[in-house]
């Protein structure tokens, strides 16, 4: 009775009720626990030299933690976890513009703060496995751990073709998922079905260069990297690599949400009953905005609409010179 008491004081103390500052704060643990998963893994993997752990160790691990970062977010800011992702349900209506620039933000701190645990966490063994010199380049090259980088006989123009398809096809697959008049998954699977559908995506397509899909998940280890003491190569190996993860990706979230609307939900038969708005349109599962919540100014209440969950991420080592696995994870957030 006591405990219970104090915590209820606490939560009383605590907690709080403007949902933009509800959102913001669980996409950032979210993304947080998606990255320290991700990037754990390849941590792993790189330092032990491939004794505790391989390519598809580190795909699982990006995979899990697609699922656990859902589960952590997925009914308060849909845990998107990824900018390109955000971005398809600004383009579908499903989201404001205007938090658009916020949620990348937080999403970019929730990724730069989980390198900056997970340099902590192999500290030692980063330290033992590069003979304490931090390198981008050569047998020893630890930058990998954290941020993803092109195959030596990858060019740029590849590596973005590489980038929009990949990044197309999760957005579909996703897409396809959230869809309540497609086939759709068990309510409370859709994040085991999303992180099915990355890991199918990594061990398939992440030879070139690891497969971000997430400007988030390579932007903000990245420049962690930069800070941490890897210096500029981080931005400029690859002939520039560093931009391509972070625009590409946009550019294929536009083409999948694009090829879904055009191919499937603009299809879809109308059903007695439905508003005329969704009668032709993707329509997603939403949760429900406690009854106390206070709305961000120019927010309007969703009247029991808010947070759709399904989320997206995994890690993909990349080919000879990029040995990270990437993360991509998402969920939309509908507003009206």
């Amino acid at each position: 009775m006591g405990s219970a008491s104090f915590l209820k004081r606490v939560q009383a103390l605590l907690r709080v009720r403007n949902q933009l500052t509800r959102e913001c704060l669980a996409e950032l643990l979210a993304v947080f626990v998606l990255m320290l998963i991700t990037l754990g893994g390849s941590a792993q993997m790189v330092t032990s030299s491939g004794t505790k752990g391989n390519f598809l160790s580190a795909y699982l691990a990006g995979a899990l933690a697609v699922m656990v970062a859902v589960y952590t977010a997925g009914g308060v800011s849909g845990a998107h976890l990824n900018p390109a992702f955000s971005f398809a349900m600004c383009l579908l209506e499903q989201f404001p513009w205007w938090k658009l620039p916020i949620f990348v933000a937080v999403q970019t701190a929730g990724a730069f703060i989980a390198a900056g645990a997970v340099y902590a966490l192999y500290y030692d063994a980063i330290q033992h496995y590069s003979n304490g010199t931090l390198t981008t380049t050569g047998p020893r090259e630890t930058a990998s751990i954290f941020a993803t980088y092109p195959a030596d006989y990858l060019s740029l123009s590849n590596g973005f073709l590489d980038q929009v398809m990949g990044t197309a096809l999760l957005i579909v697959g996703v897409l396809a998922i959230l869809d309540t008049r497609n086939k759709g998954v068990p309510k409370g699977l859709e994040p085991v079905a999303v992180a099915l559908l990355v890991f199918s995506i990594e061990v398939s397509m992440g030879s070139n260069c690891g497969c971000p899909m997430n400007p988030a998940r390579d932007f903000g280890p990245r420049l962690f990297t930069y800070v941490a003491g890897w210096g500029t190569e981080v931005f400029s190996r690859g002939n520039g690599w560093w931009w391509v993860p972070v625009v590409a990706p946009l550019l294929g979230a536009a083409v999948g949400s694009a090829l879904y609307q055009l191919l499937v939900a603009f299809h879809h038969p109308a059903e007695e009953g439905d508003p005329p708005a969704q009668q032709s349109c993707l329509v997603l599962t939403n949760a429900t905005v406690p009854p106390d919540t206070e709305l961000a100014p120019g927010e309007k209440d969703p009247g029991g609409d808010a947070a759709p969950e399904v989320m997206l991420g995994t890690p993909s080592p990349p080919p000879a010179g990029s040995r990270v696995p990437p993360a991509v994870a998402l969920t939309p957030l509908k507003e009206p």
